[in-house]
């Protein structure tokens, strides 16, 4: 995605719009297709479901059964629902690339141990490094005991081998 499809986005806007016109709210959040989709939906549910009489009823001014345009209006409220959730999880989407952006960036101006590691804190280091035995792959805790260590293929920090996931960024590790 660019980031033009991934900047902030309104929820309750996108929801307006697309209460206002089908397929407008979508279009706000660069869906096309969905964009496309729902005005598809929603124009053949009026076209096919809704009776002719309730529609020219409705062009008329005058109100027709609800029984009548229930299909309508149960499409027009999930076409809305819709584009305020993409909304929402766009912001969500957007929010995350930022954080990880700056992430990125305070790692890369981390000072590296002699592996070439980024380290954030300089008593983690010394920690992990003062009994660590390189060939084997394993450290000697502050306690004294010995974990199997492994570094994360994702985030490139050392975590405890017994583990099948980083405890630094969650990801699973790989056997």
């Amino acid at each position: 995605m660019s980031d033009s499809e991934t900047s902030r986005r309104r929820p309750w806007l996108a929801a307006a719009l697309a209460l206002a016109v089908s397929g407008l709210g979508h279009a706000y959040l660069r869906r096309w297709a969905r964009a496309f989709g729902w005005y598809a939906v929603i124009t053949a549910t009026l076209v096919f479901v809704v009776p002719d009489a309730a529609v020219d009823g409705i062009l008329g001014g005058t109100r027709p059964p609800v029984v009548d345009i229930a299909p309508a209006l149960v499409a027009v409220a999930a076409s809305v629902v819709d584009a305020y959730v993409l909304a929402v999880r766009n912001n969500r989407a957007h929010e995350r690339s930022l954080s990880s952006a700056t992430e990125t960036a305070a790692q890369a101006s981390q000072p590296s141990d002699d592996r070439g590691e980024t380290r954030s804190d300089p008593v983690e280091t010394a920690e992990t490094t003062s009994g660590s035995d390189v060939e084997t792959g394993s450290s000697e805790s502050v306690d004294g005991s010995v974990a199997d260590r492994v570094s994360c293929p994702h985030c490139g920090r050392e975590t405890d081998a017994a583990l099948d996931f980083c405890q630094w960024c969650a990801e699973p590790l790989e056997e």
